[in-house]
């Protein structure tokens, strides 16, 4: 492509002296359109910080000047843009110096991209999506006859597209659009950060850009090649404030050269080699206030500049560093290990106003030399001298001190913490890895935050200050005593202190404490934490694995939550918390007695107790507690008015006086389980007649001979369970079919019992409100003959039969597993078991016959029924039939389920009879099968 046409499509980018852009020479028909490509190869951002290596804020002000090149009518208006904020990213496109470099970094393939054959510009689709109407594209195009097209103009006419308000839209989409939106891309306000970091940017191109946009503020070539260059170029900006620049090697003209950047406020050097290595480096600026150079190669650096106020040396290796900085305030020389301590010292004390020094990793920093640094700046406030193994802060008296961090200090001692306590104003004290440490004792009234992280030889800690809010203590194995008095702490964190054995607090807004394997605090860590001992405000106390306390006794009136889990050495609890809404004690496996009177609890469980003996519970907010497992709770008194649910399964030392004492005080008890109960007689079950809510009673596995209470004090209830009660006898249900006992009854559980088949008979017959019935293992349940009662006595001659008519049953899940006496089972239509929907018989290992007619059966399983010859099923709403290791045969499988038209899972694993390959005959007589487990190989 030509230079003209390259003019003719992008026009001349020239701009007046207000900082506008014209249209250029080559352009008098007005066919300037240009093409970006994703993203942009600048941001507009703030020149207000950069400090410290941070990215910098992308807002500004706009100001309101107006392009006078492009033609609008007076009834455009300019709103006012306040602030707005643009990222763009565009990578620069390398070009030969001698082409003229291109804005946007298009090269000639995208140039012959941009127009099409008939010389029309067709604008890309961005993010590789494709217009509903691809012909709109055209009407945007301009060819080189033609001014702007009818649709573009109202564009322009009927929309007010100010360029205020282009300002604010993304310009790597915007300069595609019309002369306007190109116009106000180009906008000076949108180039004051040229950020080209990490960015192949020639001198050319980074010349061009600094002579196209001069009134820059801000500029980033860190990374980029020829650096050198590029900074010497840099400097030409007359407006520049803040330069960043690194990774390369700038020479000595650059520094001489940095005084007459008068606008330079901000400079950040980053992982560069300086000078030449053998000479000085001067960094002289009168007006420079923010200096970083970091990570930098130099012998020596010399900094003169009256109104700096940050310098960072981070991590420089230059043995010496002459600075004449008047009002700096704040200086870094971490980790900058050639310097020696007198270097160190004449550094510091040559900034008398001095506020914050960090000198860690200064290996060679010497007592003597903070003597001298506190004696000159008074106002220094922090102070980072970590790792600095030469210092003890003997005679060191740094009165104005708010911040102190002396991690891993070797020759801190219990000695250095005089020099510590003559700042007073301290407020942040930090003493990690101090391993010669032994004891803290301090009295600081400003002290807020205190960490001591990993000293193995600190045994004692006392620390008086009422706005002490955070204590960070963690690993020191030696520590025994801890000792703090604070109006402003909430929360204590100190978990795994093996050696605490005594811990004093007077905090009254503390509210959090976790002391979580703190193997050797002992019983009276109880009083600190009750009512008088110093924490009237706690409410969560954490004291897992702590395999020293043996007797709780705990008084409070502000604790919610309470964590005992894991102290298995614990035989005692006594507590007295009106508010305590949580408490675990799981693993607590030797608690023998126990007291909650009162607490504030909702729920509680102390089946995981297996030795509690006693226990005693006051808790007007409980509504379930679990006693299951308790086998030598022999006492027990429980008040709790709002209890609904009780489970005493297997506490088989309960007599009938705590069922009696338990009703009484208990009387909304809902549900109540009492199996392998067997001390609780008739005499216990009177007293049920104090539960008018009662709807759930389970009675299994007990010595029961009579349930007359029962059925005269239960009169709601809906579930009864009396599995394996084998002393009940064959009259002991007959209130249930003959007088109507217990009408609201759904749920029956009969399971092991010793009833004969007769009174299962009149169960079934007369009982048709229940819904659930299970008669698992009754060995005197035999064959289920459900068919119509016939009269013959009764009936004509000329009558074959008369049918009695059956009541509607309400039956809908019958349980029969492993009753190894039932032979038949013959449920016809006429049964009215309409209801019924599962049916299991599994395990049955006599049974042989099964006629089912249900309509409403959706369940049967028939697994284990090895005698199962017979399978007559008419149940059209069947999904599910289990016939596992069952001996029937093939064509009575396919005769059964080919009336089942609902059938989707089939089980005939294990089935000798039913080979695996014959599976297509089954689901040709039953094609809604949709899921046959079949064994893989014949068996």
């Amino acid at each position: 492509m030509s230079e003209s046409e390259k003019e003719r499509i992008l026009g001349n980018n020239d701009m007046d002296e207000g900082g506008n852009v014209g249209d250029g020479g080559g352009n008098e028909d007005g066919n300037e359109i240009v093409q970006l490509q994703s993203g942009s190869l600048m941001e507009g951002c703030s020149s207000s910080s950069v400090a410290h290596g941070d990215e910098p804020s992308c807002s500004w002000a706009v100001p309101g000047t107006e392009s006078d090149e492009i033609d609008r009518g007076v009834h455009f208006k300019r709103p006012k843009v306040r602030s707005l904020a643009l990222e763009w990213d565009i990578p620069f496109v390398s070009v030969p110096a001698q082409e003229e470099f291109n804005l946007f970094g298009l090269i000639d393939e995208e140039y012959t991209e941009m127009i099409n054959s008939a010389g029309q510009y067709v604008p890309p689709v961005s993010d590789g999506e494709e217009s509903e109407h691809p012909a709109d594209f055209t009407s945007w195009g301009v060819n080189g006859d033609e001014h702007v097209s009818p649709d573009m103009d109202f564009m322009e006419n009927g929309m007010d597209l100010t360029d205020d308000l282009l300002h604010m839209i993304n310009l790597c989409k915007a300069a595609k659009v019309c002369r306007q939106w190109r116009a106000a891309s180009t906008h000076e306000d949108f180039w004051r950060f040229l950020n080209f970091e990490d960015r192949n940017i020639s001198p050319q191109q980074f010349e061009d850009m600094c002579s196209r946009y001069p009134n820059a503020t801000q500029v980033n070539i860190k990374g980029s090649p020829a650096i050198h260059t590029l900074a010497m170029q840099a400097l030409s900006l007359r407006n520049l404030e803040i330069l960043t620049l690194g990774k390369g090697q700038l020479g000595d003209t650059f520094f001489l050269a940095l005084p007459d950047c008068t606008m330079l406020r901000t400079l950040i050097v980053t992982d560069a080699v300086l000078g030449n290595g053998i000479q000085e480096i001067p960094i002289y600026h009168d007006r420079l206030r923010h200096l970083q150079v970091v990570k930098c190669r130099m012998v020596r650096i010399s900094v003169r500049c009256p109104e700096l106020q940050t310098l960072s040396l981070k991590r420089s290796s230059m043995a010496h560093a002459g600075l004449n900085c008047p009002l700096l305030r704040d200086l870094d020389i971490a980790s900058c290990h050639k310097l020696l301590d007198a270097a160190v010292r004449s550094a510091a004390t040559s900034c008398p106003l001095l506020e914050s020094l960090d000198m860690s990793n200064c290996s060679c920093v010497s007592d003597e030399t903070l003597r001298e640094i506190a004696l000159i700046c008074g106002n220094l406030h922090i102070l980072n001298a970590s790792y600095c193994p030469n210092i003890s802060l003997e005679s060191v008296r740094l009165p104005m001190l708010t911040v102190l961090k002396l991690h891993s200090c070797e020759g801190i001692t219990s000695a250095s913490m005089a020099a510590v306590s003559h700042s007073y104003m301290l407020e942040v004290l930090e003493l990690d890895n101090c391993s010669l440490l032994t004891a803290v004792f301090l009295d600081l009234p400003h002290l807020r935050n205190i960490r001591l992280v990993h000293c193995r030889k600190f045994a004692d800690l006392s620390l008086r200050s009422n706005v002490l809010s955070s204590v960070r203590i963690s690993n020191c194995p030696s520590l025994q005593r801890i000792n703090i008095t604070s109006k402003s702490l909430e929360q204590l964190i100190l978990q795994k202190q093996e050696s605490l054995t005594v811990l004093e607090l007077q905090c009254e807004c503390l509210q959090e404490v976790d002391l979580t394997d703190c193997e050797s605090l002992t019983n009276s860590v109880f009083k600190v934490f009750s009512d008088g001992g110093g924490c009237p405000m706690l409410k969560s106390l954490i004291l897992d694995n702590c395999e020293s306390l043996t007797a709780v006794g705990f008084n409070s009136n502000s604790l919610t939550s309470l964590s005992l889990a894991g102290c298995r050495a614990i035989t005692s609890l006594d507590l007295t918390c009106p508010y305590l809404e949580q408490v675990s004690l799981d693993g607590c496996d030797h608690l023998e007695n126990a007291s909650f009177c009162p607490v504030g609890l909702q729920s509680l469980n102390l089946g995981i107790c297996p030795k509690l003996n006693t226990l005693d519970i006051d808790a007007p907010s409980m509504v379930l507690l679990e006693l299951k497992g308790c086998g030598v709770l022999s006492q027990a008194v429980i008040n709790c008015p709002l209890l609904k649910s009780l489970d005493a399964s297997f506490c088989s030392q309960l007599k009938d006086d705590f069922l009696s004492i338990t009703t009484a005080s208990c009387p909304l008890i809902e549900s109540l389980i009492l199996m392998s109960c067997p001390s609780i007689g008739s005499d216990g079950l009177v007293s049920l007649r104090w539960l008018p809510h009662l709807t759930s009673l389970d009675l299994s596995y007990t010595f029961l001979l009579d349930l007359q209470p029962v059925f005269d004090s239960c009169l709601q209830l809906k579930v009864l369970k009396l599995q394996a009660c084998k002393y009940l006898t064959d009259s002991s249900l007959e209130p249930l079919y003959k007088d109507g006992a217990l009408p609201t009854l759904l749920e029956l559980d009969l399971s092991y019992g010793t009833l004969c088949q007769a009174a299962i008979d009149e169960l079934l017959a007369c009982c048709t409100h229940l819904t659930h019935l299970s008669l698992n293992g009754c060995v005197n349940m035999h064959d289920m003959n459900w068919s119509l009662t016939i009269d013959r006595s009764t009936s004509p001659p000329q009558d074959d039969l008369l049918v009695v008519e059956q009541p509607d049953r309400q039956l809908q899940n019958l349980n029969c597993v492993g009753c190894p006496n039932i032979k038949k089972v013959f449920i016809p239509s006429m049964a009215c078991f309409s209801q019924l929907s599962s049916l299991n018989l599994s395990l049955s290992a006599n049974l042989k016959e099964v006629d089912v007619a249900c309509s409403s059966l959706c369940f049967l399983n028939l697994s284990n029924c090895c005698s199962l010859e017979s399978l007559k099923l008419e149940c059209p709403k069947l999904t599910s039939l289990f016939l596992q290791s069952c001996n029937i045969r093939e064509e009575a499988v396919e005769s059964a389920i080919s009336r089942c038209i609902m059938l989707e899972t089939l089980d005939v694993r294990f089935c000798p009879k039913i080979s695996p390959l014959s599976m297509g005959k089954l689901r040709r007589a039953c094609p809604s099968l949709k899921r046959i487990f079949s064994s893989l190989v014949p068996t």
